[in-house]
């Protein structure tokens, strides 16, 4: 049995299989050209393909052994990191408490189906710019490749926590103080001249492919072909409550009797140290809390009353997705709002155009103009749109504290990294290792028991 295992045809057949079905996976058989470089490499043998090593030598140098184990090491973990999990760090408050800051995790690529990259050409392990620079890029971009997902193990579905690259990063001010955040929306606060006029402030202004944009995560609250809409701060989805989940959590006001609360107190309650640290002011505390938390907080002895912060209905916030006037919307009391699916067809007018216009002229690459009150997609007179591609709606369980769907808008499934599955470490930021820094009760848990 050992022989027949060595024998150099049964390798080759083995591994001409794995490559075989790995390309029906992907779908591209133009790399049918590497099976003659399979054989070679176990049969003809004519290639001296690992150029690293001496030829013939069994015994080969420390160093010469090394590079071996290094680039396979790199090819392997590279992979592995594009098709099947890669690891993500919680940057940002805006899941807690379900997933909080300093929560480190795997993000699996084969549950909705690994991407296949738009920009092959990078830097291996590298995201978007190269380590020790401002902005300088990590990848080139003379050989792209359009939108390809492969197979997977699911569909997104609601409550799923979801990774993606930022729908509004196709532009980008690289000042550090503002990666991450909307390009757009930085604009319609202080004007786009001044943001290409002041670099020392705003950085350089680039543009970014759909697999090199900044990776956010937020929970799934909507999918394609639902009905979403929020009324003084809870969702409802196609008219029911979905809002069940304990991790939720609102701003309250908590007035006190002029003392404020105790720190301590707020730590053992798991409140992190950024949203109570100097959160009191004069008459009170303003602090995330969820339902259970609430009514803790409820009752301790300076506690006079707690309000929850809330947008009023009617109240227009310029900074809420779609950024018109026509629409009188806010964080708090946001829709109803369609989300797109595949294959579906909508009405769209001047009235609703702003919904759905990036949508069509930017994702799905459309020419769009306005005329009066007419509307030409491709130079065609229209009055309705059909999608091309599915879209889901995204928010932070922090509601409060989440720069998320209500503030740009739709998810479009090539911009789809990821499901978030497990956490295998969890630093708490502010503490040192023999004050709690490790949280323990968070080691090796699954995404879903902690968003529950």
């Amino acid at each position: 049995m050992l022989g027949f295992l060595r024998n150099k045809w049964f390798k080759f057949f083995l591994t001409a299989v794995i490559y075989i079905l790995w390309l029906i996976w992907i779908g591209n058989f133009w790399l049918l050209i590497g099976l003659p470089v399979i054989y070679d490499v176990y049969i003809s043998k004519k290639v001296h393909w690992a150029f690293w090593k001496k030829k013939g030598v069994k015994k080969q140098t420390a160093v010469v052994e090394w590079v071996d184990a290094l680039i396979f090491a790199v090819v392997a973990a590279t992979i592995i990191r594009m098709f099947l999990i890669e690891a993500y760090t919680i940057p940002t408050p805006s899941m807690e408490k379900s997933l909080m800051v300093g929560d480190y995790l795997f993000v699996s690529k084969v549950s909705y189906g690994p991407k296949m990259p738009n920009t092959p050409l990078s830097v291996p392990f590298v995201h978007n710019k190269l380590p020790l620079t401002r902005n300088t890029k990590s990848y080139l971009e003379w050989w792209t490749r359009p939108y390809k997902r492969l197979g997977g193990l699911s569909e997104v579905k609601r409550g799923d926590a979801i990774v993606f690259n930022f729908p509004d990063g196709d532009t980008v001010a690289t000042d550090p103080m503002y990666v991450g955040h909307s390009y757009y929306n930085i604009c319609r606060q202080v004007g786009r001249d001044q943001v290409w006029k002041d670099r020392r402030v705003f950085g350089d202004i680039v543009t970014r492919p759909v697999d090199k944009r900044e990776n956010y995560i937020k929970r799934c609250v909507a999918i394609p072909g639902d009905s979403l809409e929020i009324k003084d701060g809870i969702l409802y989805i196609n008219g029911f409550l979905s809002d069940a989940f304990d991790g939720h959590q609102f701003v309250y006001k908590v007035f006190t009797n002029g003392k404020p609360i105790n720190p301590k107190k707020l730590d053992a309650m798991n409140i992190p140290f950024a949203d109570y640290n100097n959160s009191y002011k004069r008459d009170g505390h303003e602090l995330p809390l969820t339902a259970e938390q609430l009514v803790q907080i409820e009752k301790f002895p300076n506690v006079v009353k707690v309000t929850r912060k809330l947008d009023p209905a009617g109240k227009i916030d310029s900074r809420i997705f779609p950024h018109s006037l026509r629409f009188a919307w806010n964080e708090d009391n946001f829709g109803p709002l369609y989300i797109p699916k595949k294959g579906a067809t909508v009405e769209i007018s001047i009235k609703n155009l702003a919904l759905y216009r990036r949508a069509i002229e930017v994702f799905e690459e459309n020419s769009l103009e306005v005329t009066g009150n007419e509307i030409y997609i491709n130079g065609e007179l229209a009055t309705n749109y059909t999608f091309k591609m599915n879209y889901y709606w995204a928010m932070g369980d922090n509601r409060h504290n989440s720069a998320d769907s209500r503030y740009w808008g739709f998810v479009p499934e090539d911009h789809l990294v990821g499901k978030a599955v497990f956490v295998w470490l969890s630093l708490d930021q502010n503490k040192g290792f023999l004050s709690g820094k490790i949280r323990w009760n968070r080691l090796f848990r699954s995404v879903n028991s902690l968003l529950d």
